[in-house]
C-alpha cells in the first residue's frame, strides 16, 4: 500500500518531483522561481528523471510548462 505524502503544499511555492529509483520519488519545493529552476536544472544535469509541477496556487498548479519558463 502506498503512503500518502506527509506534508502540505504551500501556496505560491514552486514544486517539482525527482524520481529516486523504481517506485520512489521526492517532491522538492522552493519559494522563488529562480531557485526552483536552478535546483531543477541541477537534477537534470545529474541525469535524474524530473517532473516540473509548477507553482501551487492553493487548488491547482500554474506555470506548469518548464519550456515556457526557461526561454
Amino acid at each position: 500500500m502506498r503512503r500518502k505524502a506527509s506534508f502540505n503544499l504551500k501556496p505560491d511555492f514552486y514544486y517539482f518531483k525527482v524520481k529516486m529509483g523504481y517506485q520512489n520519488s521526492i517532491t522538492i519545493s522552493r519559494k522563488e522561481k529562480r531557485e526552483a529552476l536552478l535546483a531543477y536544472k541541477g537534477y537534470i544535469k545529474q541525469h535524474k528523471e524530473c517532473e516540473w509541477l509548477g507553482k501551487w496556487d492553493g487548488k491547482n498548479y500554474s506555470e506548469d510548462k518548464i519550456s515556457a519558463l526557461t526561454s
